[in-house]
């Protein structure tokens, strides 16, 4: 078990480095969004196959807080780059799309 858990492993390092590559090369803000999001994704994933290889279960207290700093951090971001702040009330977002002709 300890072998398939060292490829498996090594599978999400090689998944991860591919995500880090995609990161530095995506052409757009959104593919470059995705990329860390998927690499955060695989960090979780990493953790949980690191803490099942060491026998620790440490890390998956580790992983669900990774996990939720992901999520907003991706929402956070994305938030800035449509509004350019993070202090926009819903109502000013439902407003400015209704005045760029946004459907909702």
């Amino acid at each position: 078990m300890g072998l398939f858990n060292f490829i498996i492993a090594l599978g999400m390092a090689g998944a991860m480095a591919i995500m880090l590559a995609r990161l530095f090369a995506g052409p757009t803000l959104y593919d470059r969004v995705l990329a860390a999001n998927s690499f955060g994704t695989k960090t979780i994933l990493f953790l949980l196959v690191f803490s099942a290889i060491s026998g620790r279960q440490d890390a998956i207290d580790i992983a669900m807080l990774y996990a939720l700093i992901n999520f907003v951090s991706t929402i956070a971001i994305l938030k800035f780059f449509r509004y350019r702040s993070l202090d926009i009330a819903l109502a000013q977002m439902s407003l400015r799309r209704a005045i760029d002709g946004e459907d909702d």
